[in-house]
């Protein structure tokens, strides 16, 4: 052995002796799989570096602070104009500091993407039952992960104190005076005071730049854990069984090809913070209570929670002279409360009522073989946007000069009605696509070639399935013809030749 090769074994042992170095062979051999739709968990990653990247900048500059300043920057419009020093030094960020508007920016919309990349990547769990036995408690703390997002998101948008974000704060005022008894209490205790006091801004912002952060870091790290621990759901195929998982080894190929999305995905959200313009508070100007934004509009994370304000009617109750105010409880505290309650408890009510609890499941389904599970998302999928769409009524009906009472009904039935429509469709065609597909790989793939058979008739010839999509099956399902059940059998898991 060389000289420089002596050396590099001494420096690996000591640094293993410290370190350890060499019980990360194992890690550097994890097989990851290859398929695009296993990459949305990791543009969530990397949209949370930068997010935490922009974030530490954004600081150094920000105050958060409620008392009163006048505004003497460059922008005309507002000079002269008595702000909080939160509003001020937010346009202080985005006029004076050079790069501010750009940081600005791309912290704004690595949030929305990093909302919506754990959105899309739940869904693609949902859809291919990767929450089953032994991935359960990866679920809920996924599932807690986007939960604290969508607080950590909230927190941030209510913290340059303009007109708009104080609007939404106006709103979760309300919501939190709807609790029955202890609504008051709570709302003193975020605000500091009677509605809109001086302490939230001051308060907000530890929430945001500390706590939540530092609870997201905490189930990452978790996720991260047992997603290695627990290894990585798979798409069924040759060579691929509830045992092994086939895929790119950790180094140096998928490395390099997750490498490359970080640096794709940070480049887009740069390229996208100066080309599309987000958030304006310039605009909007700072909040004051007496005022409120013409056509205001949330991230669209919380868009459904405006919706669902907006079209439960003006329900209201009094008992004992407290007054219980349905349209605000039943909306923003009920239903998410219960959406995310079911959202926690299905992966174990399915496994128990398909009976998959006993055992340990690697494989990916794919959505047209679970024709309930997929109809049940699709469902929930149009609830939710039936309540985004409610959540810009006035706008829509301003647009399309519509009635905005009329909108409102149609939306209120359509959320009820389409939910259940998208379910009873969608469970349809995943049954007829199985179908299909049953079919095809019975009689075969047509060569568009016909010949007349000896009595006298024409047939056309058929050529044996060689292309498969991931996770097809290499032979008919079982029962596909009569209609594809919501449990439908496996294929084999070893590749049929």
């Amino acid at each position: 052995m060389s000289r420089v090769g002596r050396r590099t074994e001494r420096l690996v042992d000591a640094a293993d002796a410290r370190l350890p170095v060499l019980d990360g062979g194992p890690l550097l051999r994890k097989a990851f799989p290859d398929h695009w739709s296993f990459l949305l968990g990791e543009l969530a990653l990397y949209s949370l570096l930068v997010l935490i990247l922009t974030g530490v900048w954004l600081t150094l500059f920000f105050q958060p602070e409620t008392r009163e300043v006048v505004y003497t920057g460059p922008y005309a419009p507002l000079r002269g104009v008595r702000m909080s020093a939160a509003f001020d030094s937010t346009l202080h960020i985005s006029f004076d500091v050079r790069g501010g508007l750009l940081m600005r920016q791309t912290h704004h919309w690595a949030a929305l993407v990093f909302v919506a990349a754990i959105g899309v990547h739940m869904l693609r769990i949902f859809f291919t039952g990767a929450f089953r036995r032994p991935r359960e408690l990866n679920w809920a703390v996924g599932l807690t992960l986007f939960v604290v997002s969508l607080a950590e998101g909230f927190a941030g948008y209510s913290l340059p104190d303009d007109l708009l974000s104080g609007t939404g704060l106006r709103i979760a005022e309300g919501i939190m005076l709807s609790i029955p008894v202890v609504g008051t209490y709570v709302a003193f205790f975020v605000f500091g005071g009677q509605y809109p006091a001086h302490d939230i801004v001051t308060r907000l912002y530890p929430v945001h730049v500390l706590l939540l952060p530092g609870a997201l870091v905490a189930l990452v790290a978790v996720h991260l854990i047992l997603v290695v621990h627990l290894k990585h759901t798979q798409w069924r195929g040759p060579a691929r069984t509830q045992r092994n998982a086939v895929g790119k080894p950790f180094f140096p190929q998928f490395t390099a090809s997750s490498g490359g999305l970080a640096v794709a995905a940070t480049g887009l959200l740069v390229l996208l913070s100066g080309l599309a313009q987000v958030n304006p508070v310039w605009n909007y100007g700072p909040y004051r209570p007496d005022q409120d934004s013409t056509g205001s509009q949330p991230d669209w994370y919380v868009g459904f929670l405006e919706g669902a304000l907006r079209l439960v009617p003006p329900w209201e109750t009094n008992i004992a002279g407290h007054t219980l105010m349905w349209n605000v409880l039943l909306p923003a505290i009920v239903l998410p409360g219960l959406l995310f309650a079911v959202l926690y408890a299905y992966p174990f009510v399915e496994q128990r009522l398909t009976g998959e609890w006993r055992t340990e499941r690697h494989l990916c389904d794919r959505p047209r073989e679970r024709p309930v599970r997929t109809g049940l998302g699709v469902a929930g999928t149009v609830f939710y946007g039936v309540l985004l769409l409610a959540g810009g009524n006035d706008v829509i009906a301003q647009t399309f000069r519509i009635s905005v009472n009329g909108l409102t009904w149609v939306l209120r039935i359509a959320l009820i009605a389409a939910p259940v429509l998208a379910f009873l469709v969608t469970r349809w065609l995943c049954r007829a696509l199985t179908a299909a597909e049953s079919e095809r790989l019975a009689a075969g793939v047509p060569t568009g070639e016909i010949r007349q058979s000896v009595t006298g008739g024409y047939e056309s010839d058929h050529a044996p399935v060689r292309a498969f999509r991931p996770g097809a099956p290499r032979r008919p399902l079982t029962g596909a013809r009569t209609g594809t059940p919501s449990r439908t059998p496996r294929a084999p898991e070893r590749p049929d030749r």
